[in-house]
């Protein structure tokens, strides 16, 4: 079986390119090179110039670190991607090592004992794309492991990567105060604020939402993410975009010139901190690559988390408002697409990419579209137990009238970003697959009926979601839900719903999605997801207690559901549900499609 967007290279490419890296390692006394998944913005998702990790190893999954000594190589992901790292790594010359799996050694582990036997001692790595805690917690690891040292001033795909693509060039566009909500003056100013509490006179920002939130500006640099390539630094007095000026047309250098935004070019951010004169600076060392933390020298610094994630987290009412919008209008190209699907199945001829093609086709009709937030994830049968599968012309399958279809899918309008997942029957489904399905809706109902203390964990919720799951010996293994951009990142955070602890408080205004799932390898998958807006609930004498509420509007398929399996509560949770779908998407559809909308949303009795 073929996995996620399996574009599977020659294998003989990729043993080429490690002969020649290994050749560029023996010149600068090298003994192992590590290429992560990282740029020098630690996005989760980067632009093709920062992909050295896919180059040097052909595995292009969206996570993971490619390690190559002088005679061997390994590959480290997550349960994510373990079919395709399997089938794209055949006859490279890697092994795959599989994360959170009993026996599998941590890089630094693998390393000690590869180096031990060949006598190496030095390890590198490029300290633009990697942060400051990840160089630091790596270079402690590897002295444990014998003494090994750690480089971070060399980049071997300067020299190896011939057609290397450019830095990407497209023009950034101001994001107008009627969708953002907020002046670029009032951001700066909170920003200012929370640097005045931590005694900070100036902060290096990288990431690249935090930028394009902070300064009301959106791009095209990313992938389905509306970002902008570039570095910020804050000052008690000035704000500096470090930027490639071909990518400033004269309307967004207009709205940075307004707001008393200074422009320089982006190799300048080196220049830029050496003439910078406060008396301190503070560097996120998760979000700072090490190689500006060193460039910066000795003067005082102040590693810390960067106050604008938790800013920008908790949405205004403009963004509220927005979000609501453009639910609302996907809600509806949702609707007209489930209306389509099943009969066109029927007809024969619809494929996971042409299923694909339809919706995104439904989508760019609606107002303020732009884009897709993410590679839509359509996924039949055996597929759909691939958790990231994206379908490719290669992996590609004919969907057939009986069976699930696993459809995750969101997009990008200048209003709100959307992401949503569909477990849809295209026909008949087995007592199995109505069991697992119910049994995740069972997990989604639970959270989003979950009322919790102001400033509880999303770590402390994570259970409602899996507690039905976990009584039969089930469970998945990504996290419950993420934080969901506004006209920015599908995932934002810190705050997760996830079992690994996550210390960012749950507050009212923050974006959360649900999306409980499980998946029978072989077999299928179900994923069941709604973009949830956590909201007040009550105050009483032991404090503020909040609730979820549920921004995606759409139809959940009730044909797979085992209705015994549910309580009367998640009964009467689902119906109601389904009463609000109704009532916000009929008003926007004819006749025929409110008819069927009816039907979908009609309430479910035992």
């Amino acid at each position: 079986m073929q996995c996620e967007n399996v574009k599977t290279m020659d294998s003989k490419v990729i043993t080429t390119r490690i002969e020649e890296l290994r050749e560029v390692m023996k010149s600068e006394g090298i003994d192992a090179f590590i290429f992560p998944s990282t740029d020098p913005h630690n996005g989760e998702y980067v632009p093709d110039h920062w992909k050295g990790r896919e180059f040097i190893s052909g595995f292009n999954g969206s996570a993971g670190t490619a390690v190559v000594t002088m005679d061997d190589a390994a590959l480290w992901t997550d349960s994510r991607y373990f079919l395709q790292a399997e089938e794209q790594l055949a006859g490279t010359g890697f092994t795959l090592m599989k994360l959170k799996i009993e026996g599998t050694p941590t890089i630094s582990q693998w390393l000690g004992r590869k180096l031990a036997v060949n006598g190496g001692t030095v390890v590198g790595i490029d300290g633009m794309v990697n942060s400051v805690n990840t160089v630091e917690a790596l270079a402690a690891e590897l002295r444990a492991e014998g003494g090994i040292t750690l480089r971070t001033n060399f980049d071997p795909l300067k020299v190896i990567w011939k057609d290397r693509p450019e830095i990407p060039s497209d023009v950034a566009i101001a994001h107008p105060k009627k969708y953002a909500g907020e002046s670029v003056q009032s951001k700066i100013s909170r920003i200012r604020e929370a640097l005045r509490e931590r005694h900070v006179e100036g902060m290096l920002v990288s990431a690249l939402d935090d930028i394009a939130w902070a300064l009301n500006i959106r791009g095209t640099d990313v992938h389905c993410n509306p970002v902008v390539v570039s570095y910020m630094l804050i000052t008690m007095e000035s704000v500096t975009l470090y930027i490639n000026k071909c990518k400033l047309a004269p309307a967004v250098m207009e709205h940075l010139t307004a707001n008393g935004v200074k422009t320089d070019e982006y190799d300048n951010v080196q220049k830029g901190l050496a003439g910078y004169d406060g008396y301190n600076i503070l560097m996120d060392p998760d979000e700072t690559c090490y190689t500006l933390y060193k460039a910066y020298g000795d003067r005082p610094k102040v590693l810390a988390q960067s106050p604008v994630p938790s800013m920008k987290i908790v949405k205004n009412e403009t963004e509220i408002m927005g979000y609501r919008y453009a639910m609302l209008r996907d809600g509806v190209a949702m609707a007209k697409f489930l209306r389509w699907l099943v009969p066109a199945v029927e007809e024969g001829g619809v494929t996971e990419v042409s299923a694909s093609e339809e919706l995104e086709g439904f989508r760019s009709e609606q107002s303020l579209y732009k884009d897709i937030s993410f590679d839509t994830i359509a996924g039949y049968g055996a597929h759909g137990a691939i958790v990231h599968y994206e379908p490719t012309a290669e992996t590609d399958v004919e969907l057939k009238p009986e069976g699930l279809l696993l459809l995750d899918s969101g997009a990008q309008y200048l209003d709100g970003t959307t992401d949503i997942t569909r477990t849809i029957a295209l026909g008949p489904v087995t007592d199995e697959q109505k069991h697992i399905y119910t049994l995740v809706l069972k997990g989604h109902i639970r959270l989003a009926m979950a009322k919790f203390p102001a400033n509880a964990s999303g770590t402390q919720l994570d259970i409602l979601a899996r507690e039905a799951m976990w009584r039969e010996g089930l469970n998945y293994l990504h996290g419950t839900g993420h934080g969901v951009g506004s006209y920015l990142n599908v995932h934002e955070g810190p705050h997760q719903i996830r079992m690994e602890y996550k210390p960012e408080p749950l507050r009212a205004g923050m974006t959360v999605t649900n999306e409980p799932g499980l998946y029978l390898a072989g077999k299928f998958g179900v994923r069941i997801e709604n973009t949830m807006l956590i909201t007040e609930y009550m105050t009483t004498e032991y404090g503020r207690f909040l609730q979820l509420e549920p921004l995606t509007l759409c139809p959940i398929d009730k044909k797979p559901i085992d209705i015994a399996m549910l309580t009367d509560e998640e009964l009467e949770y689902l119906n109601d549900y389904h009463a609000t779908v109704f009532k916000a998407l009929a008003p926007y559809l004819d006749d025929e499609m409110t008819e069927w909308l009816a039907d979908a949303c009609s309430p479910l009795t035992r």
